[in-house]
This record gives C-alpha cells, sequence and structure tokens, in this order.
C-alpha cells in the first residue's frame, strides 16, 4: 500500500505587502550659492574645510586640497563635480595659472549663465 503525499496549501495572506515609494534620484536646483553653503555643509568636516578653500578669492589647487584632505586626486576631482557642482549647486570655475590649475567658487550673479538668464527673462 502505498501513501499519497499531501500537499499543504500556504495560507492566504492576512493584509497587503506595503512596497516602499521610491524617491526620485534628481535633486532641485539650488539659487543660494556661496551665503548658504555653510548651512548645507557641518561645520567641521571635510567637506566644509574644501568649500572654505574654494570660497577664497586666491581659490585652490587640487594639490592643496589633497594635502589638507588626505584624499587621493580623483576623490578630489570627484567631490568638486559630484558635491560642489551638482548637490550644492554652485558656480566653480577653474582656471589655469603658472602654480597649476586654480578652483574657486564664484557669485552666481557675476555668473555669464546666470546674467543670461536674467537677460532672457527681461
Amino acid at each position: 500500500m502505498t501513501r499519497t503525499k499531501f500537499k499543504r496549501e500556504t495560507p492566504a495572506r492576512s493584509r497587503p505587502v506595503k512596497t516602499a515609494k521610491r524617491k526620485s534620484s534628481k535633486r532641485p536646483a539650488h539659487d543660494d550659492a556661496v551665503s548658504g553653503t555653510l548651512a548645507k555643509t557641518r561645520a567641521g568636516t571635510k567637506n566644509a574645510e574644501v568649500v572654505t578653500m574654494l570660497q577664497d578669492r586666491a581659490g585652490t589647487t587640487i594639490a592643496a586640497i589633497m594635502a589638507a584632505t588626505g584624499w587621493q586626486q580623483h576623490s578630489v576631482r570627484g567631490f568638486l563635480t559630484g558635491v560642489v557642482r551638482k548637490k550644492l549647486g554652485l558656480n566653480l570655475v577653474s582656471e589655469p595659472r603658472e602654480s597649476g590649475r586654480v578652483y574657486r567658487i564664484i557669485d552666481n550673479m557675476a555668473s555669464s549663465d546666470k546674467a543670461d538668464r536674467v537677460k532672457q527673462a527681461a
């Protein structure tokens, strides 16, 4: 005599499974540039230190940022692009000089892009 296998039914769920909504990966553009920059970064961090170095009129070089933070060159470049330009929305410019390429943050009102937008709106 052979036994028949008993197939168990899975119990029905008493409540539906909730799925988490995904947040948008796009961040809103920031118009308040240099004045509110340090409010967006915590004081005493490497990020705040680099932003302060970039806000100086003379600007700073990648080598100086590397010495101050201990980051490697590719990490500094990624920070300048990803955090300073994209996340904080600051106007970062680079200028070639005798000592090397110098990076600095300039006021948005002085940038040609902002001035062009103001002219188009008028």
